[in-house]
């Protein structure tokens, strides 16, 4: 039988810290100290079905003793299904992505042009983007002529922009030009440009746009041409002023000539 306390004194709070440890050592998860009284408990709430015949301070599973094997159980579940997640959602994202892009090379209109515009275009093995804002100037199987135009707002100069946007040209091109109604697609770049001339980029992760004057950058045009021979691609940029087409030239050229490159001479 547990030890015996006066309850008065325990209602004063008149137990001494020895006491009071050896008193709460006694109690189990019934809050009883006494066993019998204990012992019903138990049988009452399993009769009953709820609550279970465990005392977490005692026994085989005392307090405590398995915490290391729960934390690094539930670490190893969460990144598992952390894993699954991603690859889900990305597999999820792409079959959507690919489902809601048009296929330039079978139907061309200014419904499917804008929806290509706006999901991207595959090229190589993956997808090509586009800038956010754009228009479509014309799309029409009928004439053989697509014409859009976009804003680049990632470049920071114009190098980059110039890079980027021969991508996002060719890979929109050649989708459209493998339609056989399509022969000529035109690819309008401009640039925010600041009070300096310098081109404007959106800061804060896109969410701050740049405010300057909308300026046309450059302009891919892409021919297709049939012969005997078989199918010809041709691009020609046009809308580069002088300026521009010196500051390219700078930052695309070394002080080696190609053929000193090729030869490995140098002055």
């Amino acid at each position: 039988m547990a030890k015996k306390y006066d309850i008065a004194r325990i209602q004063k709070g008149a137990l001494t810290a020895d006491e009071a440890e050896a008193l709460f050592a006694t109690v189990d998860e019934t809050g009883h100290t006494d066993e019998e009284r204990a012992a019903r408990e138990r049988r009452h709430r399993r009769e009953k079905g709820f609550g279970v015949d465990v005392d977490p301070l005692t026994g085989d599973d005392p307090s405590g003793s398995n915490v290391e094997k729960v934390i690094a159980k539930t670490a190893v579940v969460f990144v598992l299904v952390f894993l699954v997640g991603v690859v889900a959602s990305q597999v999820f994202f792409g079959v959507m992505r690919r489902a809601n892009t048009s296929n330039l090379s079978e139907s061309v209109n200014v419904r499917t042009v804008a929806s290509a515009l706006k999901g991207g275009v595959e090229w190589g093995n993956g997808f090509t983007q586009f800038p956010e804002d754009y228009s479509v100037i014309e799309a029409d199987e009928n004439t053989g002529r697509i014409e859009v135009s976009v804003t680049d707002i990632s470049s920071k100069n114009a190098l980059e922009c110039f890079a980027g946007s021969q991508v996002q040209a060719t890979a929109f091109a050649v989708n459209s030009l493998l339609n056989p109604n399509i022969d000529t697609v035109v690819y309008h770049v401009n640039v925010h440009l600041d009070s300096e001339g310098e081109i404007e980029q959106s800061q804060l992760f896109g969410f701050l746009k740049p405010t300057g004057d909308v300026t046309s950058f450059m302009t891919f045009v892409w021919t297709k041409t049939q012969s005997s021979a078989g199918v010809n691609f041709s691009c020609t940029i046009t809308g580069l002023d002088e300026k521009l087409q010196d500051e390219l030239r700078d930052q695309i050229t070394t002080s080696f000539t190609p053929v000193q490159i090729l030869t490995g001479t140098s002055n």
